[in-house]
């Protein structure tokens, strides 16, 4: 084998609750801000599909795990649902989502896959978000009590712990584009929805340390590195500044305990930094990360803006930098997103030079394909080469970065099953495995999992 991984690398996939687990208002769970918005706005999701059934990981869990096991997962990355577990945010605990996160957490381990477990994944449970979400600071605390709670419950069996995926997404969504609810276009409100997250996050790490269980927790970071249109010296502050509000505004505050200076200043000169409490900024600074998960896609590129905003415009962190699409650029041709392999090694070493080469591991990487059943063949299942095709060109990168002495410790796709995606719902299929919503959800294999427990059993390829 040309590429061979480091002993006991994790390979597996990644998912979340509430686009797998399904039924939504049974067994004590109560309403997220998800299942508000789709009861009011149905049309919002792609042909009216939402969050109630998805693929019913809550029933088939058992059955689910077993597949896992087939395509090689030594590793399942997975969220618990607020909602579930503390149905009003605070307060009594529902004791059949107990059991049941037990009984997947066991099942999991029973079949040699360590489970990794994520605690918030854009699922605010609504009576939450009806008393102002992350804006309001008894959120914080609610949180760090649902974090506790878990830590406590299952933290002895579980040894790896996330306190969010991919924070940002919150705030670009719900408080910048006007993209998921509460469908909100402010930057000074996002700029206090990222801060109190973040506080919230290094809350919950200090919770998960004061009770001394052997384990490990860190947070999930979608880092979409800024490439500059040229090497001019507009092009490349651009890039900078792009790169500092969309990967280091977080990535900075977990890992080193501050806040980008340049981020600061950029804020502070157009009065829009949030109101910051006296112990804020100690509690960041005093809770460094154990472990950092990076979600990978694609890049974004960038130019040095040429058209200025009007002087009334409300602020967006586009007024200073432009979008660039690069002339011959690789595309995904059904989802449409630039497929750039190199750039997965650019983040590693990156993270290597940059921030004291914390252990790390690639938690998400994946390739959606819209009408995907097309690739279906006589067999029955579907023959998806070009996601055999991207795994392993990113893996090469992945290989390149480890020998270059990156600490990367394991590589999970987005995701094991297709499910459902947010207003996308089932338009994008990401999984090694199909479920086929015209017939009982059904799970087949496709040969990109077939071929995935190959690659585990090689531990390279």
């Amino acid at each position: 084998m040309k590429y061979l991984f480091p002993e006991k690398f994790w390979w597996g996939s990644a998912a979340s609750g509430p686009q797998t687990e399904g039924a939504a208002m049974i067994d004590g769970r109560k309403e997220s801000m998800w299942d508000f918005w789709y009861s009011q706005n149905p049309e919002c999701f792609h042909h009216g599909v939402g969050p109630t059934h998805t693929s019913d990981f809550y029933h088939r869990f058992k059955e689910d795990i077993q597949l896992m096991k087939e395509t090689g997962h030594n590793s399942f990355r997975t969220s618990i649902q607020w909602s579930r577990l503390i149905p009003n945010g605070t307060g009594e605990v529902n004791e059949k989502a107990v059991d049941f996160y037990n009984q997947v957490i066991d099942e999991l381990l029973a079949n040699d896959i360590e489970p990794f477990i994520n605690l918030y994944h854009f699922d605010m449970p609504m009576c939450m978000q009806e008393i102002g979400g992350w804006e309001n600071r008894n959120v914080i605390d609610a949180y760090v009590n649902y974090a506790t709670t878990c830590f406590r419950l299952f933290g002895g069996r579980v040894k790896y712990w996330f306190t969010f995926n991919e924070p940002i997404v919150p705030v670009e969504a719900s408080y910048l584009y006007d993209l998921h609810y509460p469908n909100v276009i402010d930057f000074k409100r996002a700029a206090i929805v990222a801060h109190h997250t973040i506080v919230a996050h290094a809350k919950a790490v200090e919770a998960f340390r004061k009770l001394e269980l052997a384990g490990k927790i860190g947070i999930i970071l979608n880092l979409t590195p800024s490439y500059p249109r040229s090497e001019d010296k507009e092009d490349r502050a651009a890039a900078h500044i792009a790169d500092v509000f969309f990967n280091r505004s977080f990535l900075d505050p977990v890992t080193k305990g501050v806040y980008p200076r340049e981020l600061v200043e950029i804020l502070q000169a157009r009065e829009l930094l949030p109101p910051v409490e006296a112990d804020d900024l100690e509690v960041i600074r005093n809770n460094p990360i154990d472990i950092l998960g990076v979600n990978y896609y694609q890049p974004r590129r960038v130019k040095a803006k040429e058209t200025q905003e009007s002087e009334n415009a409300p602020f967006m962190p586009e007024h200073l930098f432009d979008p660039y699409i690069m002339p011959g650029r690789k595309i995904n041709p059904h989802r449409g997103w630039e497929i750039a392999e190199e750039v997965i090694y650019d983040i590693m070493i990156d993270i290597r030079d940059n921030y004291d080469n914390i252990p790390f591991f690639i938690s998400e990487n994946g390739m959606g394909v819209e009408g995907e059943e097309k690739f279906r063949n006589d067999a029955g299942y579907i023959e998806d080469d070009y996601r055999i095709e991207f795994v392993r060109e990113h893996l090469q990168w992945v290989h390149k970065g480890i020998q270059e002495g990156a600490n990367c410790l394991g590589y999970h796709m987005w995701t094991f099953m297709d499910n459902w995606s947010w207003t996308n719902a089932y338009k994008n299929r990401y999984g090694f495995v199909e479920v086929d919503l015209k017939n009982s959800l059904k799970r087949t294999v496709k040969k990109s999992g077939r071929w995935y427990k190959q690659l585990a059993e090689n531990n390279g390829f």
